[in-house]
């Protein structure tokens, strides 16, 4: 008698997971680290300021008081810039049994949520100057590399961002090396930060691990337990404080550049500022179909780009 086997049996059921497994990363670090304001215009402008240099300062008894030049605050202003992302869901998508999900428009909109995520913290971070746009041009917030002109390290020929509206020009890309950081932080210790990261692209958080200083150990375990060896580096001890060190995937090359970058943050002088925060909009239905915008509007606040460095011109 033959064995009635799966092979040409009918009617058996699929065995599909009901998990959906997304390996796409999903952190922002900086805008994880940095704080959180309101804008309510879409020119967000700050000041900033500083104090005169330290100086030798003695008074003679009784003499006749003289005035200081007193030396005005500096306004400053970032764009704010739109991110959106519109789904289209059609009733019977919506209302068919799903593995994975109860509801797809419910699936597709936190998706996309975390994908806008990831697009602001790409924008936060790269060399784009501020652009107020006009009406066949969307307004584009300037990111973080072209303000950073204080605590600048790059290569030979590279100059640095200005307050926004001036792009970094890449130099000749050099080795990360640990005088490098150790510059950096002393520009911004010295300019009156408090730098606490040291944030990077992958590549170089594997060459920081890489420093002298910072010698892989192994070490002797007690009987019957593991042995460890100790690799890598997540915090840097440098002489004006502790920094931790952050890798951050969303670090990008500007479009013929093949060198990277790494910033020396104090988080407490940076800031994403909100125009509108993350909101969903229902749009007009067309047809049997739902359509959902899911936007937002922002812009980086750099309270005082002194307190930070930023190191370029890094070979990948």
């Amino acid at each position: 008698m033959a064995t009635y086997q799966t092979f040409t049996a009918i009617g058996q059921r699929e065995d599909l997971s009901d998990v959906i497994y997304n390996i796409s990363p999903t952190e922002t670090p900086f805008m994880s680290s940095v704080g959180k304001t309101k804008a309510t215009a879409v020119l967000h402008e700050w000041q900033i300021d500083s104090l005169a240099a330290a100086a030798t300062n003695a008074a003679v008894e009784g003499a006749t008081a003289t005035d200081i030049t007193i030396t005005p605050s500096t306004r400053v202003n970032n764009r704010t810039q739109i991110s959106e992302k519109t789904i289209k869901i059609s009733g019977t998508m919506e209302a068919i049994n799903k593995a994975g999900r109860k509801s797809e428009k419910a699936y597709q909109l936190a998706k996309v949520s975390a994908e806008i995520k990831r697009d602001m913290e790409k924008a936060l971070l790269n060399n784009t100057v501020k652009s107020a746009g006009n009406s066949s041009t969307a307004r584009v917030l300037g990111g973080l590399q072209t303000w950073l002109s204080t605590g600048y390290v790059g290569g030979t020929s590279g100059t640095a961002g200005s307050l926004g509206s001036t792009a970094r020009v890449s130099g000749t890309d050099a080795a990360f090396t640990e005088a490098m950081v150790k510059t950096a932080v002393k520009a911004a210790y010295t300019a009156g930060g408090t730098p606490t990261i040291l944030m990077t692209t992958p590549t170089q958080k594997v060459n920081i691990s890489a420093f002298t200083g910072v010698a892989a150990q192994r070490y002797m375990a007690p009987a019957n337990k593991p042995t460890t060896i100790i690799g890598a580096a997540d915090v840097y001890l440098s002489d004006f404080g502790t920094l931790s060190v952050v890798p951050n995937r969303f670090f990008t090359a500007d479009a013929g550049d093949s060198g990277e970058v790494a910033f020396v943050l104090d988080p407490e002088m940076a800031a994403v500022a909100y125009l509108r925060p993350f909101q969903t909009q229902e749009l007009a239905k067309v047809g049997d179909a739902d359509v959902t915008q899911l936007l937002v509007e922002y812009t980086l606040e750099v309270r005082n780009e002194a307190a930070h460095a930023i190191i370029a011109d890094l070979t990948e």
